[in-house]
């Protein structure tokens, strides 16, 4: 049942994410479609909840368990960040508003890919937490080795998300010459 929840949990994300941008550019109801983006955090909360009454119900600790956690770690972590990433590319695409900045070269992709390590620790965090509570909840009475290994999990994310904002800042990615990035990038070059 649980993974059946995981499931809806996501395509009911998706639903309420693409009604809400259809609502606010294309059917021009702005503040309906802001207030069906609000309600997705109630898919979280409806995800934890049965995933501890799971738990209480004597239900074994699993990747069923792993997986919830780390769906709920993601939506705290990169949730508003993908709303709002999506909302500005929807009204770029379907409003005709400007095209969504985005850096793409140099020390300002460097700076971006740190900030969403942040969001990578944050999501992990969570996942981790949520992991320790579900099997201080369950205590002795169960065999909590798979959570304890989803908690693992979650710091090896967090350990590749590091390498790869890492890269970023050791070998930063130059913009093709001639372009305007190319000159800022220059420019962040010659700054001590």
């Amino acid at each position: 049942m649980l993974v059946a929840l995981i499931i809806a949990c996501e395509v009911g994300f998706w639903v309420l994410l693409a009604g809400g941008l259809a609502l606010r550019y294309l059917a021009g109801m702005p503040r309906l479609g802001a207030a069906l983006l609000l309600c997705e955090p109630l898919l979280e909360l409806v995800l934890l909840a049965v995933g501890v009454v799971d738990l209480k119900n004597g239900g074994e600790p699993s990747w069923r368990h792993g997986v919830a956690a780390f769906y709920i770690g993601y939506t705290v972590g990169y949730g508003h960040y993908t709303v709002k990433w999506l909302d500005r590319h929807a009204a770029h695409r379907l409003a005709g508003g400007p095209k969504p900045p985005g850096p793409k070269y140099g020390r300002a992709r460097a700076v971006h890919e740190w900030k969403l390590w942040v969001r990578t620790l944050a999501g992990a965090a969570v996942a981790v937490v949520l992991l320790q509570g579900a099997i201080w909840y369950v205590g002795d009475a169960a065999d909590t080795g798979g959570l304890r290994s989803w908690q693992f999990a979650a710091l090896r994310v967090l350990g590749i998300q590091a390498l790869i904002a890492a890269t970023y800042s050791l070998w930063p990615r130059r913009a093709p010459a001639g372009t305007d990035a190319d000159k800022e990038s220059d420019l962040a070059g010659k700054r001590p």
